[in-house]
């Protein structure tokens, strides 16, 4: 892995080498990307079975055979062991509550002189959401993405999913039951973010694409974007564990590692001032590494994109977890409270050294579609809050007209704009006021 210290005078740009590093950046998937996207929206069902066939393995002869039957979804849920349905529930039942607490209602005021203002807040009609299904199965995903939707009240969650060779993850239809999704695709890549982009005859189109994919899925995204709503760009997976020497070095290795294990491309960063506990660290986790079943995914990510990074003090950790505005920032520390309000980047933060990232992945209740490669300094977790739109509302009484279209003229003919000025002035009815 990468060892940087902020005592070496060459540390800003190593930091920067290993920082300044984006996935999505390919100008040839760009180009393939554009070309499966024009495809699927000018040729719809065709084009995207084609693709399927091609990508996936998976050949059908109508494109009705795309679309999973609700009853395989029910068939799914009561085909689990009931440890795995009651952990999947239990979970499922956490993100609702924590996210229920996320709903925000309609408001408006009303002036002295009877002019009502306010916002009007609704659900989107329809959202597409993007399920994983390549190097793994992510049945958490569907929920994450699928409850804050139900919670939010959203008419129609459509959810795509790839499927190589025709092969269905039961846990994830499981939970697409258990979280209200709607209907299921059995299609992925940008193939899929098209489809649910422009619509084909199968597909609904939707207002908004969410959920995580790997690079062409970002891309894709980011090029329909306009046409639909999306969430996010997401890149790969990222963790930043900050330490004090009061956590034992094997939990942290773990949880270093639970992103690593994500992707050759997922970033693991252990920061500490204290030497001894870095070696442990760095021992515990080329120790953990011999025992993963993941081991060759997660040994590649932490050897080319892991760092640890000897800091001198608690504040400089502070200042490079900022800079970093890491996806996942754990403050495995003994006093967390005392630390938060020099942390200001971050899509999620773990307080305390029982408060490990896969909680969070998995059961703790905030969604863990969280903000990647910096964005965390202007970007926030999914949550209901992106399955509403806003409207404002403006109800003038005459009196209130009567004010603000005189100011609304002024300002009108000082941008040059007549029409403005004068739709303003024909409700003024005593222009001496």
């Amino acid at each position: 892995m990468n060892r940087l210290d902020t005592r070496d005078p060459d540390f800003t740009r190593q930091f920067h080498a290993l920082h300044d590093w984006d996935a999505n950046l390919d100008m040839q998937v760009e180009s393939r990307v554009r070309e499966i996207v024009t495809a699927v929206r000018d040729q719809g069902d065709a084009a995207l079975r084609s693709f399927t066939e091609r990508f996936d393995g998976l050949t059908t002869s109508t494109a009705g055979e795309l679309e999973i039957p609700r009853a395989d979804l029910e068939k799914a849920l009561t085909s689990l062991e009931p440890l795995q349905r009651e952990a999947l529930e239990a979970a499922a039942q956490r993100i609702r509550s924590y996210h229920e607490h996320q709903r925000s209602a309609s408001w408006s005021f009303t002036e002295s002189d009877g002019t009502r203002l306010g916002q009007r807040i609704l659900p989107l009609s329809r959202v597409g959401i993007y399920v994983p299904g390549g190097k793994a199965a992510y049945p958490s995903s569907v929920l994450m993405n699928a409850i804050p939707a139900q919670v939010a009240g959203v008419e129609e969650i459509i959810m795509v999913v790839p499927t190589p060779k025709g092969q269905v993850n039961p846990w994830v239809l499981a939970a697409a039951a258990i979280a209200g999704v709607h209907r299921v695709f059995r299609i992925g890549g940008a193939q899929a973010v098209a489809a649910l982009a422009y619509g084909t005859e199968t597909v609904p189109a939707v207002d908004k694409i969410v959920g995580p994919g790997n690079i062409y899925v970002a891309t894709a995204k980011r090029m329909v974007f306009g046409r639909v709503g999306i969430d996010m760009i997401a890149g790969p997976s990222e963790i930043l564990v900050l330490s004090d020497a009061s956590a034992p070095a094997e939990w942290l290795a773990w949880d270093l590692l639970s992103q690593a294990e994500h992707d050759e491309i997922a970033q693991s960063i252990f920061i500490s001032w204290d030497d001894a506990h870095i070696e442990a660290v760095v021992a515990a986790v080329d120790k953990a590494l011999t025992m993963l079943d993941r081991a060759p995914i997660a040994g590649k990510s932490w050897a080319d994109r892991g760092a640890v990074i000897r800091v001198r003090d608690r504040a400089e950790a502070c200042h490079i977890a900022n800079l970093v505005a890491a996806e996942h920032l754990e403050l495995a520390v003994s006093d967390p409270e005392s630390w938060l309000p020099d942390i200001h980047n971050a899509g999620a933060i773990f307080m305390g050294i029982h408060s490990c990232e896969a909680l969070g992945d998995y059961v703790a209740g905030p969604n863990h579609v969280l903000p990647t490669g910096g964005s965390a300094r202007f970007s926030s977790p999914l949550g209901v809050y992106d399955f509403v739109k806003r409207s404002s509302l403006i109800q003038a009484s005459s009196a209130g007209a009567n004010t603000l279209g005189r100011l609304a003229e002024r300002l009108a003919l000082g941008e040059g704009l007549t029409a403005h000025a004068r739709s303003a002035a024909c409700r003024v009815t005593d222009p001496q006021s």
